[in-house]
């Protein structure tokens, strides 16, 4: 039980990780996007 625990904090752990590196990854690119418009 307390390794299933553990892997599914760790599991929250990554996803968060892996969506916050999209979005900042996205956001960069529509801040060249508006940039570049500009």
């Amino acid at each position: 039980m307390n390794e299933k625990k553990k892997l599914s904090t760790f599991e929250k752990i990554t996803k968060v990780v892996v969506w916050s590196m999209l979005i900042i990854t996205i956001g960069g690119v529509l801040l060249s996007a508006v940039a570049a418009l500009m």
